[in-house]
């Protein structure tokens, strides 16, 4: 910021002045309201006249300061009530960093489908899925068919491609990047049969796995590979009926998956379910190539009379437009 917005920085020196007369009058809270306002429109300046930034930087400590002594007094009265972090409800818990500002709120923002009523669940308990138990022991010939595609990689396209006739509406430096690659043996519904009979040990051990099936959408099981280095930014996917199941195959160290607040390390054959409609990105921080197994499944929540209205709300979406879709897991 400069001296040529005047309003914008009259406006801000208003509030740290306000915040300043608050504190001096003792009332902490008030003057941390002002000073929290001033710092977050300030956010969208860079320059500043001089001597301003230590006002800024003073405003900063004291907000600082009163968010410390918040905390320690309600995890001090909590605890003396009972709470302990490691054994009560994970729940509460995760609401008291989200009002101590530690966490911020994550909830399903589909980019194409909302069905409403479903729980924001970032990542499932595994136990909730007892087929999964089944995927995991094929791990080792999952990996071996994997690795005779990875010979070919030809095989293997960019993750995100554009769709002709359609504009690039998402932002993203890993746009036809074959940073992130998919080698699909199921796509939009259809087997890839050159690719799914090279790899029949894979789709046997999905047999018992409540695959998302839509005619000409879904489901999709696909090889996801992701070189040294790359970073999938942060995302939401396209529908939340489904939720998305990763099995880690080739796994380097510096591996990670966050889903809204969560943040997981990857470990070889131990895989997991996560709602995607939830803002999530993935990375690869190692000199080593990742790749996973990835497929998508029905929510649990519903009932076979509503997957059934879901696929018929989709092909009727496929009748009037007269085409195919280009679908995305």
């Amino acid at each position: 910021m400069n001296t040529a917005d005047p309003v914008a920085f009259a406006a801000i020196s208003t509030l740290l002045e306000r915040g300043d007369a608050q504190a001096a009058l003792g009332q902490a809270r008030s003057a941390v309201a002002f000073y929290t306002e001033a710092l977050k429109q300030a956010s969208q300046r860079e320059q500043w006249p001089a001597g301003f930034a230590e006002r800024l930087a003073h405003a900063r400590g004291v907000c600082a300061h009163y968010a410390s002594a918040y905390a320690s007094h309600l995890q001090r009265h909590l605890a003396q009530a009972g709470f302990d972090p490691q054994r009560s409800s994970p729940r509460f818990a995760e609401s008291l960093d989200i009002v101590l500002g530690r966490k911020q709120p994550y909830v399903q923002q589909p980019r194409f489908y909302l069905f409403p009523g479903l729980p924001q669940i970032q990542f499932y308990k595994r136990v909730t899925f007892p087929w999964l138990d089944q995927v995991e022991r094929a791990t080792d010939v999952i990996r071996d068919e994997l690795t005779g595609l990875l010979e070919d990689p030809s095989l293997f396209a960019p993750y995100v491609q554009g769709e002709v006739g359609r504009p690039v509406t998402r932002k993203s430096n890993l746009f036809n990047n074959p940073a992130w690659t998919a080698c699909y043996l199921w796509k939009n519904g259809q087997p890839v049969l050159p690719l799914a009979v090279r790899c029949p040990q894979t789709l046997r051990a999905l047999v018992g796995a409540p695959l998302a099936y839509m005619p000409d959408r879904s489901p999709s099981i696909l090889f996801s590979v992701l070189q040294p280095g790359a970073r999938i930014p942060p995302h939401n996917g396209l529908i939340n009926t489904r939720l998305i199941c990763h099995l880690p195959l080739i796994v380097p160290e510096g591996c990670g998956l966050r889903v809204g607040n969560d943040v997981r390390a990857l470990e070889v054959g131990k895989a997991w379910v996560f709602d995607d409609t939830i803002e999530h990105e993935a990375w690869n921080s190692s000199d080593r190539t990742r790749a996973i197994l990835l497929f998508d499944i029905w929510r649990p929540e519903l009932s076979a009379e509503e997957r059934q209205l879901v696929s018929n709300l989709f092909k009727s979406i496929d009748a009037f437009e007269g085409e195919k879709p280009v679908w995305e897991i």
